[in-house]
């Protein structure tokens, strides 16, 4: 089975969330399965790029807009990743270091994948599945299927996988001519109240389309940015299936980014050793439970709650904790959580920024990750916290609400809760801090949750059997 992964993201070579990791991993584990798969992604100047080896396979001209635009399909020739990657160069598109934030971003994912149709096109064997990943992909079935330039491709079966329906590449029909001639009678697949929505032509024209979770799957129902009948519509084609995570990277007892190793028969130990570098790193005291945010500082992660919810932690605790923030996002956002600073000098800190080195370590040292986020298709920090023994503090949304069973339950391990509110989340960590008065119950739920299985592995095999369904 041949199954190319497509996709704007896929970690190390260049990623913004969720998305990269993702596609980073999937493919790997799937090839360890006995498929053959592998990336197609756009050509990004980063250093990834810059030390790779790469070859030209196919170079060609594409019609966009009334432009010619010349392009070519480099492979990274030594499969350094544990599969083929294939990167989409376009002079002037897609040659530049940012992945998004482009005032021509239209134009650069319209023709990313324009220049992969056209590579396929050339296919002598054609793949057995085209995996499309979110909205920068979601014109690839659309254009299969109802394109009479790419009628030779409409037997190929298509997945799209939704890792964020929030963003849905909308752009007016002022540009609808950037697209090949298309079946008039087909144009109503591409509008979503009176604009072009790629993610909507997507779910419309695919074979099958996932979630990155049963429950954000129900979610999209009702909360989908204004896609929510569409999602009710075409329920009967989808399947929500939780990501897993590369243990191979993520695995405390051979993380080369912390500075002491453990696994689960000496996880205490291993754990207070990583605390007490970060705590060093930091200032903060290494004989309080340290709670961790790790991620983008916006309102879809809750983390503009964050500054009045520590604050009340805080007061309500009486210095009885240590809290750490790690993250970058919203300039108002990044500044408040920065000025706590001034306030609670040796119980808080905060890197403004990102720091993947640190964010391991955290994970390794800190006792409770804290994930508020009002929008959580999946969620991987909660897992990544899992693996290392670092118990999660969610709130009941999407995937977290899949994947985190609060500790007041038969085999409960983590911290949950249900309003995003300052409140709420300052409740939670003074619930979670009790906890750590319970030794034995703490090193009860530490083995607990790393004796779970959130890798690639089963997920991957989720997919397999998906595209095996397709009648491959």
């Amino acid at each position: 089975m041949v199954v190319i992964h497509v996709s704007a993201e896929c970690y190390p070579v260049a990623k913004v969330g969720g998305l990269g990791d993702v596609v980073g991993s999937l493919p790997k584990y799937q090839q360890a399965a006995g498929v053959n798969a592998m990336v197609v992604m756009p050509y990004y100047d980063r250093q990834f790029v810059r030390e790779s080896t790469l070859e030209v396979v196919f170079s060609s001209e594409l019609q966009m807009g009334g432009r010619s635009l010349p392009f070519q399909i480099l492979k990274e020739s030594t499969d350094k990743l544990g599969y083929p990657l294939h990167l989409v160069r376009i002079p002037g598109l897609l040659d530049r270091p940012d992945i998004y934030s482009y005032q021509d971003e239209t134009e650069q994912f319209v023709a990313f994948q324009l220049a992969f149709l056209e590579w396929l096109l050339q296919f002598g064997t054609k793949p057995d599945v085209i995996h499309c990943h979110d909205h920068q992909t979601g014109l690839i079935p659309f254009l299969m299927n109802h394109s009479h330039r790419y009628n030779a491709l409409t037997s190929i079966p298509t997945v799209l996988t939704i890792h964020n329906a929030q963003y849905q590449g909308w752009f007016g029909w002022d540009k609808y001519h950037y697209l090949p001639d298309v079946d008039p009678w087909k144009w109503g697949m591409l509008d979503w109240h009176g604009t072009i929505n790629p993610l909507a032509a997507g779910v419309k024209s695919c074979w099958r389309y996932t979630t990155v979770s049963p429950s954000y799957l129900e979610e999209l129902k009702s909360s989908s940015n204004g896609l929510e009948h569409l999602f009710e519509l075409e329920e009967g084609k989808s399947q929500g299936i939780i990501n897993g995570i590369d243990t191979e990277v993520w695995d405390p007892a051979t993380d080369t980014m912390i500075p002491c190793n453990y696994h689960i028969d000496n996880v205490s130990k291993g754990k207070q050793d990583n605390k007490r570098a970060i705590c060093k790193q930091f200032g903060l005291s290494i004989s309080k439970p340290l709670v961790a945010f790790i991620g983008r500082l916006v309102g879809e992660k809750g983390a503009d709650l964050l500054p009045e919810a520590v604050a009340s932690a805080f007061n309500n605790l009486k210095g009885k904790v240590s809290i750490l923030v790690l993250g970058s996002g919203e300039h108002a956002i990044e500044e408040s959580l920065a000025n706590l600073r001034n306030s609670f000098k040796k119980d808080y800190n905060a890197f403004i920024g990102y720091d993947e080195a640190l964010s391991h370590l955290i994970y390794a040292g800190a006792d409770f990750i804290l994930m508020p986020s009002r929008v959580e298709p999946c969620g991987l920090n909660q897992l990544y916290a899992l693996r290392y023994g670092t118990i999660p503090i969610v709130r009941k949304t999407g995937g977290l609400k899949d994947t985190v069973i609060d500790f007041s339950e038969p085999d409960g391990y983590g911290v949950s809760f249900e309003e995003a509110s300052s409140e709420a989340i300052s409740e939670a960590i003074v619930r979670a801090t009790e906890l750590c008065a319970n030794t034995p119950g703490i090193r009860l739920l530490r083995k607990r949750m790393m004796n779970l299985d959130f890798s690639w592995h089963r997920s991957a095999g989720q997919y397999i059997d998906l595209y095996k369904s397709l009648n491959i």
